[in-house]
């Protein structure tokens, strides 16, 4: 992207601007569009994300609430940590999925150019 960008500058050489060509132009408005992906990662930090879990201490704690809930037996305080955990696995989906998302819009990208 480097020889598509070329700086505009005033008088006394400052950078006042930017001049892009179109193709890469259309990349940033196309990508800057789509709210979902997740900008400003390389592509290691978006496969670590896509494949991240919870940690094993959140994962056993997870299993033993569900287990006792299937049961009926959680207290108060379980079912506000049951809910927590689950409210952190919903948001943990949302993140992986956003980060594989990415990840194919990039690798596309890439496939095209």
């Amino acid at each position: 992207m480097s020889d598509s960008v070329q700086y505009i500058t005033n008088a006394e050489g400052k950078k006042v601007g930017v001049l892009l060509d179109l193709e890469t132009y259309q990349k940033l408005t196309n990508l800057s569009v789509d709210s979902e992906l997740l900008m400003g990662l390389n592509l290691d930090e978006l496969q670590a994300l896509a494949e991240s879990y919870l940690s094993p201490k959140a994962q056993i704690q997870l299993h033993k609430l569900l287990v006792k809930n299937s049961e009926n037996d959680l207290s108060d305080d379980e079912t506000e940590t049951l809910d927590r955990l689950l409210a952190q696995v919903d948001q943990l989906n949302i993140i992986k999925t956003r980060a594989r998302y990415t990840l194919n819009i990039f690798q596309n990208q890439q496939q095209i150019a």
